[in-house]
């Protein structure tokens, strides 16, 4: 499978807006959006006006839009907070998005270049990904570096990349418990390597610094969880787990590749780890019954496109996680809503 040439009109930045005050965010990353199309999602919580500086091609999107799209109807899907972002996935018309929160800016690479993680992010998703057979020299598709001794030549052509997910420097991703315990705790090592997920290995996505091809998954990056009762209280950031680990099943069925690695940005310091700690708490304890599902997840061949893969998996969370929690019935109700929302917005 040969380097996939993605032009720059074929991408749109998506930017979760939680801050009134883009100035400096928009600034720092200049160089690096302004060949871009952006779409800035404007939390729906947020009162204050946002403040865009000149020089970028975007639209913005507010709570009137929301509801425009939602309508009058009750619905499980909330685009409050950091889930603003999945709107932007919904009104995107591109073939792939980069994603990036406005609390991340360029970061340098080892030698002490800025590094440009939407380019990174592309190349991630223009070169194949090697699922079915690990490469120890990391990415094969690298310049510089090819496939190792043994590797079996009839699977050196890879498959198609879909997923692409950055990582972080300074505030790493970590949980609410490790934060409370290790609050000094900072990711300093900029390792410079891309690899591929194996196929049926599950791992932890973040939405902070993520990239897919829209085409082929979007309808599996979806807003599906939050907590029982609290209104606008979610899981943060397990909402992104259980999307990722839904994303990851949806390529291993469809034979896609999904890269984690390069590129990193630079997160600037979170939230108080303790709040972090009430509203996760909940969600690290149902985590133990998600993530056996997720591994034991097989759908049928029927299943071809992302949103059959999201309607089959739905029902096997109503069916099987549903009766340990309602928090998961409500998830398995929102994955049905999204696939049709995605397709009324599509026609």
């Amino acid at each position: 499978m040969s380097h996939t040439v993605i032009e720059d009109n074929e991408v749109d930045v998506v930017i979760a807006a939680l801050r009134s005050d883009l100035s400096s965010f928009m600034e720092e990353w200049k160089a690096f959006f302004s060949r871009f199309h952006l779409i800035i999602v404007k939390d729906p919580d947020l009162e204050e006006d946002l403040q865009i500086p000149d020089g970028f091609d975007h639209d913005v999107y507010t709570k009137s839009d929301i509801d425009r799209v939602l309508g009058s109807t009750p619905t499980n899907i909330i685009f409050s907070g950091y889930s603003c972002r999945y709107f932007g996935y919904l009104m995107s018309r591109k073939k792939y998005i980069v994603s990036i929160d406005d609390d991340c800016f360029p970061t340098r690479d080892d030698k002490g270049w800025f590094v440009d993680a939407v380019t990174q992010h592309i190349d991630n998703l223009a070169t194949p990904a090697t699922p079915f057979f690990f490469n120890t020299l990391y990415d094969p598709y690298r310049k510089g570096v090819d496939f190792v001794r043994g590797y079996p030549f009839s699977l050196r052509n890879g498959v198609k990349c879909a997923l692409s997910c950055g990582l972080w420097l300074n505030l790493a991703d970590y949980d609410a418990p490790t934060q409370a315990l290790k609050p000094e705790l900072r990711n300093s090592r900029y390792v410079d390597a891309v690899l591929t997920v194996p196929s049926r290995t599950m791992m932890p996505m973040s939405g902070i610094n993520v990239a897919f091809d829209r085409e082929v998954v979007g309808p599996a990056f979806f807003p599906g969880l939050r907590l029982a009762g609290e209104g606008k209280l979610r899981w943060e950031t397990m909402e992104d787990i259980w999307c990722g680990m839904c994303a990851k099943v949806v390529c291993d069925h469809l034979g896609l590749g999904v890269k984690t690695g390069l590129p990193y940005v630079w997160r600037k310091e979170g939230g108080e780890a303790i709040e972090s700690l009430k509203k996760e708490w909940e969600g690290v304890k149902l985590m133990e019954e998600v993530v056996p599902f997720f591994q034991s997840v097989r759908l049928p061949r029927s299943a071809v496109t992302s949103e059959d893969c999201v309607l089959e998996i739905a029902g096997m969370v109503k069916e099987q996680l549903g009766p340990l929690s309602p928090t998961f019935a409500r998830a398995a109700d929102a994955m049905v809503e999204w696939v049709r929302l995605w397709k009324a917005v599509r026609s």
